[in-house]
């Protein structure tokens, strides 16, 4: 299956039935009178957040969602059929944008949650509905109010515990198909992850969800490479695994590089929290290794840790590293939702 994390899509309710304009004329009936019945509501347009996709590669093939029109009134006092709703499933995660492109309107995090986004039009009333004493035998029927129309977008951010981070071919598809089950396409050149991969890595009987994005360089900002583009899929990271390629000769160099994007992209995401990883150590000496530490502890403050996802070698200490920001994430986000005040929309 193919990976789309954007798409624009055209939506419209349904308009409302309309009225009918309708009389009883039966043989040997004394009282006769008005009875057009009224138009039923147009159908709603319904996102729901389900937990089993993570493309949105269905929106490719189709852009425009309407949902029924509700049926018209008829005589004998008949009400018209209110129109079907439509339902569109979303992947967990997806933000639906308006069609400026940065106004949010909807953030889908939760499971099955469901949103409206456009009402259907109410239908139209019979004339049945305007029949007094002084107008017995009114003509009018109203028709059924239009629906909502809109054109929005849909950006899906992946929620993963651990967003991996680092310049082409620094080892991030290598480790992620070291420790997890993924199996992430893995070349001898740069750019050879074109989308995001995702992966479940298990340790000490726990479990974390791993976001492999496409590499970045220096000028992402700027469109440079793939550009930036990725980088909402680890917005929602408990914590960055930032891998840094040890057989590189200016490591405290292209480190810088990577915050740098990060600060121009998110300042919100360049203050997450970050493990740095010196990565291929397989391929360096013990002189080399120790020097290179030095020079990101230097800018990092904090020893960087060291391992080779091609061998495996450390691969173990650093998911058990990971481990304790992830717990403590999830400990944090328990917490926040027993504190959150209650909401009669909620029931």
């Amino acid at each position: 299956m193919k990976f789309l994390d954007q798409a624009k899509i055209y939506l419209k309710s349904g308009d409302g039935g309309n009225g009918c304009c309708s009389f009883r004329r039966e043989k040997f009936i004394e009282f006769g009178g008005p009875n057009g019945g009224n138009g039923g509501r147009g159908g709603d347009v319904i996102f729901e957040a389900v937990p089993n996709l993570n493309t949105l590669i269905d929106f490719r093939y189709r852009q425009h969602f309407k949902a029924e029109r509700g049926h018209n009134g008829e005589g004998k006092d008949r009400f018209g059929r209110k129109g079907e709703n439509l339902i569109i499933k979303v992947p967990v995660g997806t933000e639906i944008v308006a069609d400026d492109g940065e106004t949010v309107i909807k953030d889908m995090l939760i499971p099955y949650e469901r949103f409206t986004i456009a009402k259907g039009g109410e239908g139209g009333y019979g004339n049945a509905m305007f029949k007094t004493s002084t107008n017995q035998a009114p003509r009018r029927a109203d028709p059924g109010q239009p629906g909502e129309e809109m054109w929005v977008w849909l950006k899906l951010k992946m929620i993963a515990d651990i967003g991996l981070l680092g310049f082409p071919n620094a080892g991030k598809s290598t480790f992620l198909s070291a420790v997890t089950s993924a199996r992430p396409k893995i070349a001898d050149y740069p750019f050879t992850t074109l989308h995001p991969n995702l992966g479940i890595a298990r340790i000490d009987d726990n479990e974390m969800l791993i976001a492999d994005i496409p590499g970045i360089i220096e000028g992402a900002h700027e469109g440079i490479g793939l550009g930036d583009r990725f980088l909402r899929h680890i917005e929602r990271c408990a914590v960055l695994l930032h891998l840094i390629d040890g057989t590189q000769e200016n490591v405290e160099e292209r480190y810088k590089a990577i915050r740098k994007e990060l600060k121009l992209y998110s300042p919100k995401l360049a203050q997450k929290q970050e493990i740095i990883v010196l990565n291929k150590a397989d391929a360096l000496t013990d002189a080399e290794i120790e020097q290179k530490i030095k020079a990101l502890q230097k800018i990092h403050r904090k020893k960087p840790l060291v391992m080779s996802a091609f061998t495996h070698a450390g691969t173990k200490e650093v998911l058990r590293h990971l481990l304790k920001y992830v717990l403590k994430s999830r400990e944090q986000k328990k917490a926040e939702k027993q504190t959150a005040p209650f909401d009669e929309n909620d029931e």
